[in-house]
């Protein structure tokens, strides 16, 4: 197939993995490229669109840089993977929606600025802000210790890391407290994620509890994560807890969401010393202020992961 039929199929896949009416079949031996979602159908995103009514407040877009105020664009690298986050609702060739597309459309429109939205793979995007590809990178991306050696944060949620299971699975039961629950199973979860890292890390409580080692298998596309579910090559689903949790309530998707592990703040990317981020902490807060960022995770249903306010650079959950 040609390349751009290439992309656009793996963003067809991403975007519709966590969708309602899904069905899955085997196209290859389990690897992202392997694996797709077939015969699925996007569900509609939400009609009501609460950031038609925010406006530019001029002490706010004060803070920009004055070449962003002159130019009056930032460059954004946006993961598009699944609802309620950001997916394609109509399709990969028309636009993007989800929780983390109004927000930073929202926050664009306080600092009077328009976004060039760049699709990008989530494992790619912290990378590229430190070259200069992008101003601002977006994809659910977690605040931890390791990447504030290199990326600059202002949280917007608080969302995390939570576990899933086929429905019907005997696997595992229970919500995950301590990773040696999994010890002897094949988890599945993201390219780049801290889900890949945190277990990466805790890999060796197995074998200090006496147990079997567990198996990580990484897929760079939702699709491949969810048949390999379904298909039973994982047993488990390591994801975002929203992530998660919008999927369960997906009957075709048939996975029952195991509850929280970890909570992490979440926030807009930038290279380390931007000198975005306080324009962009003072538009979140402007939002949550005006009412605009409650609208925004009530249309989304990620009401419980609201913050009372957003911060540079906060120190990682414990």
């Amino acid at each position: 197939m040609s390349p751009r039929t290439a992309r656009i199929r793996a963003r067809l896949a991403a975007g519709i993995a966590l969708l309602p009416v899904l069905a899955l079949t085997a196209c290859g031996s389990g690897d992202a490229t392997g694996s797709t979602a077939v015969g699925a159908r996007p569900s509609p995103a939400p009609t009501d669109d609460p950031v038609a009514a925010v406006r530019k407040v001029d002490s706010v877009a004060a803070l920009l840089p004055a070449d962003v105020r002159r130019s009056g664009t930032l460059r954004v690298g946006s993961s598009v993977g699944f609802p309620p986050g950001a997916y394609y609702p109509n399709g990969p060739d028309k636009a993007p929606a989800g929780q983390d597309i109004d927000l930073a459309d929202a926050v664009a429109k306080v600092l009077g600025v328009r976004l060039e939205r760049q699709d990008a793979s989530f494992e790619t995007i912290l990378p590229a802000l430190g070259s200069g590809k992008y101003d601002v990178g977006t994809g659910n991306f977690g605040v931890t210790t390791e990447r504030l050696k290199t990326i600059d944060f202002v949280t917007y949620i608080d969302d995390g890391q939570g576990f899933a299971v086929k429905k019907g699975s005997t696997a595992l039961r229970t919500k995950v407290t301590d990773l040696t629950q999994l010890c002897g199973l094949t988890i599945g979860t993201g390219a780049g994620t801290t889900f890949e890292a945190t277990l990466a890390a805790r890999k060796g409580g197995c074998a200090k509890a006496g147990k079997k080692p567990y198996d990580v298998k990484v897929y760079s596309e939702n699709a491949a994560t969810l048949t390999a579910l379904q298909q039973g090559r994982i047993d488990v689903i390591m994801s975002t807890i929203n992530g998660l949790r919008y999927q369960a309530a997906q009957p075709a998707a048939r996975t029952t969401f195991l509850g929280e592990y970890h909570r992490l703040d979440v926030g807009f990317a930038f290279k380390k010393g931007s000198s975005l981020t306080k324009a962009f902490q003072a538009a979140v807060n402007e939002l949550i202020e005006n009412g605009a960022y409650a609208r925004i995770l009530r249309k989304w249903s990620t009401s419980a992961s609201a913050i009372k306010a957003s911060r540079i650079n906060p120190p990682e959950h414990p």
